[in-house]
């Protein structure tokens, strides 16, 4: 053995490569689940305890379908820079915080008639 120990140190000097290589690709993959989860995160719809609480009492569901149509017109209303969007889908309308990607308010049908929706940017409908 031509390499020098010292006391308390377990290796050599010089470490292989293979092992740097192989602790740089475990921080790598775990940066890549952290912006994998961030990017999950910021294009996920969420709904305000307000907008929970609307749904909940005016008796709205939303299905999968109607949540991936709520979605691609947050997408839509983003491209065009909206920040505050209308979203009107069927018998319901829905005000969103674009660049949070959070729906604000719910409203159903009934409600709707002889209503004005104010400080809004933009609408959405979808058939």
């Amino acid at each position: 053995m031509s390499e020098r120990l010292t006391i308390g140190q377990l290796y050599p000097a010089s470490v292989h490569p293979q092992v740097l290589q192989r602790t740089q690709a475990v921080k790598n993959s775990a940066a890549a689940e952290a912006s994998f989860e961030s990017v999950l995160q910021k294009n996920m719809l969420k709904f305000s305890n307000h907008a929970a609480k609307r749904l909940e009492q005016r008796g709205i569901e939303l299905g999968s379908s109607q949540l991936d149509q709520i979605s691609s017109a947050v997408d839509k209303a983003a491209a065009k820079g909206s920040k505050e969007s209308l979203i009107l889908l069927k018998d319901m309308a829905l005000i969103v915080s674009v660049p949070n990607r959070t729906v604000v308010t719910a409203v159903d049908g009934s409600s709707m008639k002889d209503n004005v929706f104010t400080q809004i940017d933009s609408a959405v409908i979808i058939s």
